[in-house]
């Protein structure tokens, strides 16, 4: 069972107060704080938009940047297998080049 504890963040004005695994403490306070970075961005890009849009334009640019993340990841081992291949075949095409 893994250790538990209450955490008190601050989301612009409002504060939300969760129970959160405690290694994972940290990732919630990381996270709050690029929420705020990303929000005070908007709120200074558009200062006449009301609060819900901001809220939008914050959590639109949070999910690409989450999703651009995880496609990174699953594209990793296709490039490390074509690096791996292409690192064969130039081997290959070195020796058959000696030889000739």
């Amino acid at each position: 069972m893994s250790d538990k504890q209450n955490i008190t963040l601050h989301l612009d004005a409002h504060v939300v107060t969760l129970k959160v695994d405690r290694d994972k403490e940290p990732v919630y306070r990381d996270a709050a704080k690029r929420v705020n970075e990303v929000y005070g961005k908007y709120t200074r890009l558009f200062p006449n938009l009301p609060v819900e849009q901001l809220w939008v334009y914050t959590a639109l640019e949070l999910a690409v940047y989450f999703q651009s993340d995880v496609r990174d990841k699953n594209l990793r081992p296709v490039l490390e297998k074509i690096e791996e291949i292409s690192n064969r075949i130039n081997q290959t095409l070195n020796i058959e080049n000696t030889q000739t």
